[in-house]
């Protein structure tokens, strides 16, 4: 592994790309949005130089990622010689299965597909590609610089080299890797979909400010965000997306809280518009 391609620019996107580019691998971040994709050019830059000056990073890892970073709007041209391709667009099937169909044409027969998902099928994806045996899932967690975790997720026809070459790659990015079979909302979303949920409940239901009930989870559980916080630096809209999915694969217990609806269609989604359950 060598060359890696990361597809969408986002807050995943532009993090997942930059912990490449630190640890050694030539990177290409693509986004069809140039927009998007020059801010993201920025922000890895910036971060960058923190790192840098800060000292979280060497001069040769300093420099070794500004030379073996490139940003492009072009799928083909940014997917074409790569390694390992790792998607990281928004939680619809549809766009991924999309993604995942040209990649299949794209790129080499042993290129290695991998979605960043949070809770979709690798299964699904990969029945839609010529290499089932090649799509997996690497879900990763933000920030991607400071969280030690990736979630590696085996679809049915996932074979045993794909998950042990992706656990070489998370070795080198200087992280830890959990293996899991398939099901939705994986180990970490299951789990943290729900706490969210629940705290949303009770702020609706008046038990306590979301101030509160942060700072009782941060100091009484020992969680290191609370998950007000936590949802509103994931963004609420992609909350609301991740328990839609697990309602319907899951069942009742997965209900959105009606105050996550209410916050996504007045435009609440956290901290990237500036409100969400706090101030921004």
């Amino acid at each position: 592994m060598k060359n890696i391609t990361v597809v969408g620019a986002g807050v995943m996107g532009k993090g997942i790309a930059y912990s490449c580019a630190v640890s050694g691998f030539e990177v290409y971040l693509n986004d069809i949005n140039e927009e998007i994709l020059e801010k993201a050019k920025k922000d890895i830059f910036t971060l960058l130089d923190n790192s840098f000056q800060k000292g979280f990073i060497s001069e040769d890892q300093y420099q070794n990622a500004k030379k073996h970073l490139f940003f492009e709007t072009d799928l083909e041209i940014a997917a074409k010689d790569a390694d390992l391709v790792i998607e990281a667009v928004l939680e619809k099937m549809e766009l991924k299965i999309d993604i995942f169909k040209k990649l299949d044409k794209i790129c080499a027969p042993g290129t290695i597909l991998a979605t960043n998902t949070s809770t979709m099928s690798p299964t699904e994806i990969g029945a839609q590609t010529s290499r089932p045996d090649k799509v997996i899932a690497m879900h990763f967690f933000n920030p991607v610089h400071k969280m030690k975790l990736i979630e590696v997720i085996r679809g049915m026809e996932t074979s045993d080299d794909t998950v042990s070459i992706v656990k070489e790659v998370g070795k080198k990015l200087k992280k830890e890797t959990v293996e899991v079979n398939e099901f939705p909302g994986f180990i970490t979303s299951r789990m943290n979909c729900l706490i969210g949920n629940e705290a949303m409940n009770m702020l609706m239901e008046g038990v306590a400010s979301a101030e509160d009930i942060d700072k009782a989870l941060k100091l009484g559980l020992n969680h290191p965000m609370g998950p007000l916080e936590l949802a509103d630096l994931v963004g609420l809209d992609t909350r609301l997306r991740n328990m839609e999915y697990l309602y319907k694969t899951l069942g009742e217990k997965y209900r959105p809280c009606p105050l996550l609806l209410k916050y996504v269609k007045a435009g609440r989604l956290g901290k990237k518009s500036g409100k969400g359950f706090y101030q921004y």
